[in-house]
């Protein structure tokens, strides 16, 4: 018989010490190792032979003609689009979000509309009685939808409840409250969480069910758990967005069986989740009159382009006075290369000024399209020259003060000029586009400086 061992396992990665210690060493975090219950290792042997004794496998050719997974389309567009057309049959989709987002308020839609459409749908809250969500349903004015409900925790009374007549679709809310009797341990450990999550994954692939598990995230924003939880499912989906902000992101960051490059948009109401059609809508400020320090920058996610304006502001501070750089919804350490080119390529000098940079709405961008409106912006801001309200901005600055071209220009010239841009600052490779507008071309960050000031 083995000899039991202790084992420490951290409630943050998954990794495994054999004694205790304040940190881990894998992720570093503190206080996370907790003790399992002892469990009988089988020691490993090299006279152990795993050649023979196994079953043969079919092996299947790279060209081998194969048919597309089925999808269920869920009735809600965007979150169709951010799955890449639909939920796959037989897999697993993980969601998470911070608390209050909206997570439960979508799936609970996505449900009710499936099961209306005629889909068999369960809905098994981990957190919540069943009534308690039926009584939301009846808020959003979805309480005709027939969708089975249960309150449970018990991974192994679920399944054998679903065993006889498998859903289309299983909606678990939440992993982190799914207790296996298999392991010991209390529902939300590294153990008890993976375990859950192997066997509802492995009932999804044997029964061609859609799992979609509702995961906790920590306080930096990402999905609570180990990462082993993330590398197991299909699909891992970030509901993102800020309680003082109306609209919410559901971006993909791991699909399987689509791409990682498309958004869906949502705006929340007293009614539920409403899909925003227009997202430039969001992000842009309605004004009559140009605002110095203010550009408009066509921003892209996957294929769906997205107006932002983009805000900066200048204050000159007396001379000794240590300047502050403050960026919100922007890389900090772009705005430092954009400031460092314009002071060491155009001769503009930033080193008396604190500089604010904004973008508006609560928009994160991370496209490097933005390096132009943003130096359109401090540009602005500095001169106090507006740029033209009907004008927008993009392009990628190089260290050598180029103007480099973007991916997909002429999609947000488009775009621009669905919203009623007429005019359009962008790379000079870019002038021979037939866009309907009026475009400007700039081979150099100087000479773009030199149009901002009026010099040429």
């Amino acid at each position: 018989m083995a000899k039991p061992q202790k084992r420490y396992v951290c409630q943050a990665c998954g990794s495994v010490s054999h004694r205790w210690a304040g940190q881990c060493s894998d992720c570093s975090e503190w206080n996370t190792l907790v003790e399992e219950a002892n469990t009988a290792v089988t020691p490993f042997h090299s006279k152990h032979n795993l050649q023979t004794g196994g079953r043969a496998i079919q092996l299947v050719g790279l060209d081998a003609e194969i048919k597309l997974p089925d999808r269920m389309a869920t009735g809600i567009a965007e979150l169709d689009r951010a799955l890449g057309g639909g939920f796959v049959e037989g897999s697993a989709t993980l969601i998470g979000g911070d608390p209050g987002i909206g997570k439960s308020t979508l799936l609970l839609q996505a449900a009710a509309k499936m099961a209306l459409a005629g889909q068999s749908v369960a809905y098994v809250s981990g957190e919540e009685a069943a009534d308690q969500v039926r009584l939301r349903a009846r808020r959003l004015g979805l309480g005709n939808a027939p969708v089975q409900l249960a309150a449970a925790t018990s991974t192994r009374d679920i399944l054998t409840t679903l065993q006889t007549k498998p859903p289309a679709m299983l909606v678990i809310d939440s992993i982190q409250t799914m207790h296996s009797d298999l392991i010991e341990g209390a529902p939300g450990t590294v153990s008890q969480v993976r375990a859950s999550a192997q066997e509802l994954i492995r009932f999804a692939k044997e029964r061609g069910t859609a799992v979609v598990l509702v995961g906790h995230v920590t306080k930096d924003g990402s999905i609570a758990g180990p990462r082993v939880l993330e590398h197991m499912v299909d699909t891992v989906l970030s509901f993102e967005g800020e309680r003082s902000h109306q609209y919410r992101i559901l971006r993909a960051i791991k699909n399987r069986f689509g791409g990682t490059d498309e958004i869906g948009v949502f705006s929340m109401q007293t009614e539920g989740l409403a899909e925003v059609g227009n997202p430039s809508s969001l992000f842009l400020t309605h004004r009559d009159d140009a605002m110095t320090g203010a550009t408009v920058f066509p921003a892209l996610e996957g294929t769906r382009p997205v107006l932002v304006e983009i805000q900066a502001l200048t204050v000159r501070l007396a001379s000794g006075a240590t300047p502050r750089r403050a960026v919100v919804g922007w890389d900090s350490g772009r705005l430092a290369m954009i400031l460092a080119v314009l002071e060491a390529r155009c001769g503009l000098s930033f080193s008396n000024a604190e500089v604010y940079l904004n973008i508006a709405g609560g928009y994160r961008v991370q496209d490097p399209a933005a390096d132009l409106a943003v130096a359109a912006a401090l540009i602005s801001a500095m001169s106090e020259r507006p740029v033209p309200v009907d004008a927008v901005a993009f392009g990628e600055v190089a260290l050598s003060g180029e103007i480099r071209p973007v991916a997909h220009g002429p999609l947000r010239l488009k775009e621009a000029s669905k919203l009623g841009f007429e005019r359009a600052l962008v790379p000079a490779s870019m002038t021979g586009e037939k866009s309907g507008m009026k475009l400007s071309g700039f081979k150099t960050l100087a000479s773009f400086v030199d149009h901002m000031m009026g010099r040429g």
